[in-house]
């Protein structure tokens, strides 16, 4: 599994980076989550909602490690050995493998482009298969108006804007549509929900694939293994403003008005 790969990665080649640190304060706010580690690195990533925490039957309710006033303090290696699977907890686990990854990827030889979206580093000139998973609007947007087929693979078909609703195929039909895919851009998010697997092992192997967005600021080496030519990830610049704009609600795009920058990472 890509996350499995890539924590093992960080846990070998990466041991200084990982073995000591501990989780010094954290966000849950509406659409991210945001952490700072002990060595001051930080990290993002979408937060999924929980059932299991607010559920209000008695049996149900969460108290143990990694629930509310359990979190600051406790160990990153801790983290990741707990077997604790509610979506918090992979919220969590991926704003920590970011912030791990925020300061590897600052001191590495990887080719990076500053100020800088996946989409123009795409030729949408020609006439092609491009499918996005997740209902990016921007995306959407910029590749609608151009001459190539464009598919939209979604959960919700609300997601998409009445305009855009012809572009909709369900989620669940992409081992139909990403094979014939010229150009695949997914969202970050599935690096979270365990789908980011399924997906890359249905691309065609000669198609472009862009992962991109908050939550996949993380270590390249796997997904670069896995096919994935592009990285959209983000730079936080100014972290005294995260944890306020995570808090309030913000989404991606507050980020990048008031704290943070679009980085590709680029598979040579």
């Amino acid at each position: 599994m890509i996350l499995e790969d890539t924590l093992n990665l960080l846990k070998s080649k990466y041991k200084i980076y990982f073995e000591n640190l501990i989780i010094t304060d954290i966000r849950i706010g509406l659409y991210l989550t945001a952490v700072k580690l002990s060595d001051d690195s930080y990290g993002i990533a979408s937060t999924l909602s929980d059932d299991i925490l607010v559920n209000n039957a008695k049996k149900l309710r969460v108290f143990d490690i990694f629930s509310p006033s359990r979190i600051k303090g406790e160990k990153v290696k801790t983290l990741f050995e707990t077997a604790k699977d509610y979506n918090i907890i992979k919220s969590l686990k991926m704003a920590v493998l970011n912030a791990i990854s925020s300061k590897i990827i600052s001191d590495s030889d990887y080719e990076i482009f500053e100020n800088t979206d996946p989409v123009d580093l795409i030729d949408l000139s020609q006439n092609k298969v491009i499918t996005i998973v997740g209902a990016f609007h921007t995306y959407i947007e910029k590749i609608a108006g151009t001459q190539n087929k464009l598919n939209v693979l979604e959960l919700n078909e609300n997601a998409l804007t009445a305009d855009y609703k012809k572009f909709y195929i369900p989620a669940a039909q992409f081992a139909e549509v990403l094979p014939v895919s010229d150009i695949v851009i997914i969202t970050g998010l599935t690096l979270i929900n365990d789908t980011i697997d399924n997906l890359l092992s249905s691309v065609n192997p000669d198609s472009q694939v862009i992962i991109t967005g908050p939550s996949c600021s993380v270590i390249p080496d796997v997904l670069f293994r896995n096919n994935v030519k592009i990285i959209g990830a983000t730079r936080i610049l100014k972290p005294d403003l995260l944890f306020d704009i995570v808090g309030e609600g913000g989404a991606g795009y507050h980020l990048f008005k008031y704290c943070a920058q679009k980085i590709c990472i680029v598979n040579e």
